[in-house]
């Protein structure tokens, strides 16, 4: 842009004081104020053409840089002499131009005394001008120049460098500016069309600055898109870490975090990281590699405004540290706002039905309002300082703009800046402030990735306490589904008292082993020790003869089909939920399953029957049919030891009694396992434990305890008369 403005308009595209080609009268003429030397180098590097029937000078070709750079030097001063001189024949130089007044008594002196040196041939033409000047004729002075000898010459081209003295204060580009129109008029009357100069130079730096930036164009495109793919790997990385981490957590750890948590941290965590990478991969490492490329440029100039420059940095640090103190506080709270707003969200919206049967709509729309406007009130605060930051950025810029022409005027004045200068140093100057600006910007939304990354991090330094063995063993075969607790105390991770104790019983195939006791006695908590749910505070707990500790996870839940209080389906058809634990069952084993669950018969009056769309959480569906279909799931694939947790409580009776007879006729070679509140669901049991506060108060079937346990004695009497009773 600089050259553009300075060479390509102000010089008409001619780049030095160097003639391409010029008439070699006028070369004469700035010979006369050059030594010998400097004559001899000056011809040499030209050589001689006609145009016109005029004798032409045309520089010669293929000339190096160092010899065109020597050549500049040595033209320079000669030609601002006689371009000087010539102006102020012309009466077109001022009588007081930069190099001050041209006092005539000196050159008057000089000639007097260089007369007197001429060889007679030359008094004589000396004369006859004389003679053309008394009777009014115009006389050139470069007609009189020639006929002095060198030591006049000499006396006359010092006389003439100490007048241009105020020239050697100027910088380089100055001067060749001055005497660029003297080279212009010198290739114009040797015939070369300097418009057609102009033009082809405006032509070959503009499609140069076109180039420059066509390959920034491309390569901030590159930039944005590699950016972009690497921040969406590196979140997809971590969000399948994260995954992975809590797939893995027992059911202690997940009580570490609420649902609501782990979702936000797998979500809004971790899409702050990933903005804060991209943000990094474009602008962190580019801002410097702008900001130190454009002050190395700043820096060349040699301007003396460099202070500028400093002053708007300043500035800036000073209102970005201002503005971060302010704000970094609140960006902390936003995350942890952010998890209060969903977890709010998801306590309404699941416990909707309650809250409606007990009229509690506005109670929670307050709930509601309290979380969410206290995440605005902080949203509105960071974003009403952030958005004050741009219009204090643009008043600094163009401030600092405002600023640099102030200065860069006079520096214009004064011959040290020309007008392109000052515009690429503005250009630089923006370059700069903006680096500073971009990673200022960044550096604001680091913490609060800061923030997102410390709490996935908490994640990821979850222990797991429920793992693989190092050198997992294989299960017995002779003692096929046989589950037998040993001396099992189980305690809740930070309870001061065991939930069980001392439990010891076996449950053998093809045998239903029931579980029955008051709310709290510790039922389900004793089958979620099976899968390793959780691991048995003291105590082992071993299937088919191997401590379930010594199994790999997978093998272990291979052999169980669970069925838990609740019946949760997922997202897809029947069939599917059906086949959960084996997308590859077929289809007469998926049919045998629903058939034993007693769910054939809703299933076939839907209008695509085992593809029937079940959306999330089967809320499509009834609770019984929910229940039958996870009975149908746990039992599909054929397991060793089948878990009923307090499943049949969703059934009516006629159902429940239809689905427990399946199940015997059905499935005789599995360990059944039956949590229940109903005496009437454990009646058949051929065993049945009673829990009371964590421990087995009664082990038998159900005549043996009505004899023998009076808890359980309790619990019947108060479900079934005296009749059902005998």
């Amino acid at each position: 842009m600089s050259n553009i403005v300075n060479v390509g308009i102000q010089q008409s595209g001619i780049e030095t004081v160097t003639p391409d080609k010029a008439p070699k009268s006028e070369m004469d003429k700035i010979e006369l104020f050059m030594e010998k030397n400097d004559k001899d180098f000056v011809n040499s590097q030209y050589k001689s053409e006609k145009y016109k029937n005029k004798d032409i000078l045309t520089l010669k070709e293929n000339i190096s840089d160092e010899n065109a750079d020597k050549l500049a030097d040595k033209l320079t001063k000669p030609m601002l002499i006689t371009y000087m001189l010539e102006k102020g024949e012309k009466g077109e130089l001022s009588s007081d131009s930069v190099s001050g007044k041209i006092d005539n008594k000196d050159f008057q002196k000089i000639m007097e005394k260089g007369v007197k040196e001429m060889t007679p041939e030359n008094q004589m033409k000396f004369m006859e001008i004389n003679k053309k000047s008394q009777k009014g004729d115009s006389v050139d002075m470069f007609e009189i120049l020639p006929l002095f000898s060198e030591n006049t010459m000499s006396q006359i081209t010092d006389v003439m460098n100490d007048k241009l003295k105020a020239f050697d204060k100027l910088g380089e580009d100055t001067i060749t500016q001055v005497v660029t129109p003297y080279t212009e008029s010198l290739m114009k009357s040797a015939g070369v069309d300097t418009d057609q100069v102009r033009m082809n130079y405006l032509f070959k730096a503009g499609t140069l600055m076109l180039g420059y930036a066509g390959v920034i164009f491309v390569c901030m495109i590159a930039v944005s898109l590699l950016a972009s793919i690497i921040g969406a790997r590196f979140s997809k990385d971590i969000r399948s870490h994260a995954y992975n981490q809590i797939i893995n957590f027992s059911a202690s750890e997940s009580n570490k975090f609420s649902n609501a948590s782990l979702i936000t941290r797998c979500t809004n965590d971790i899409q702050q990281i990933q903005m804060v990478i991209v943000m990094m991969l474009r602008m962190i490492i580019y801002a410097p590699i702008l900001g130190i490329g454009a002050l190395l440029k700043v820096t060349n100039m040699s301007s003396g405004m460099v202070w500028v420059i400093a002053l708007a940095v300043g500035v800036i640090l000073v209102l970005v540290a201002t503005l971060m103190t302010i704000a970094m506080p609140k960006f902390t709270a936003l995350q942890k706002l952010v998890d209060k707003v969903n977890l709010v969200s998801r306590e309404i919206l699941t416990g909707l039905p309650v809250i409606r049967a007990f009229s509690r709509e506005d109670h929670e729309n307050e709930r509601f309002d309290d979380a969410n406007k206290t995440l605005t009130k902080t949203n509105l605060f960071v974003n009403r300082v952030m958005a004050i930051m741009m219009p204090a950025m643009m008043f600094i810029m163009n401030g600092t703009t405002v600023l640099i022409v102030w200065v860069g005027a006079n520096e214009t004045n004064a011959g040290n800046m020309q007008v392109g200068d000052i515009m690429a140093y503005i250009q630089y100057t923006m370059q700069i402030i903006m680096s500073f600006l971009m990673i200022c910007m960044a550096s604001i939304m680091i913490p609060r990735a800061f923030v997102s990354a410390k709490r996935l991090g908490e994640i990821y330094d979850t222990e797991i306490t429920i793992h693989n063995p190092e050198n997992p063993k294989q299960f017995e075969e002779k003692q096929k589904g046989v589950v037998e607790f040993k001396d099992v105390t189980f305690t809740y991770p930070g309870a001061e008292e065991p939930v069980l104790k001392d439990i010891s019983f076996t449950a053998k195939p093809g045998e239903t082993t029931a579980i029955i006791g008051s709310t709290g006695s510790g039922k389900s908590t004793l089958i979620n020790l099976i899968p390793r749910f959780y691991d048995t505070t003291k105590g082992s707990v071993t299937v088919d003869g191997q401590d379930i500790k010594d199994v790999k996870l997978t093998d272990l839940r291979d052999k169980i089909g669970y069925v838990p209080q609740k019946g949760m389906l997922f997202s897809g058809t029947i069939k599917s939920n059906i086949a959960f634990a084996n997308e590859d069952l077929p289809m007469e084993k998926i049919e045998k399953a629903a058939e034993i669950a007693h769910a054939t018969e809703f299933i076939n009056e839907k209008p695509k029957k085992y593809e029937t769309h079940i959306s999330q959480g089967g809320t499509n569906v009834s609770g019984g049919q929910r229940q039958r279909l996870s009975i149908a799931r746990a039992i599909a694939n054929e397991p060793e030891v089948l878990i009923f947790d307090d499943s049949f409580s969703a059934l009516d009776f006629k159902t429940d009694v239809a689905v427990r007879k399946a199940l015997s006729e059905n499935i005789k070679n599995s360990t059944i396992l039956i949590v229940a509140q109903r005496i009437s669901t454990v009646l058949n049991a051929e065993q049945i434990l009673v829990l009371d506060n964590g421990k087995i108060v009664g082990k038998g079937t159900h005549k043996e305890l009505l004899k023998n346990c009076q808890v359980y004695r309790d619990i019947a009497e108060s479900q079934l008369s005296k009749e059902e009773l005998q």
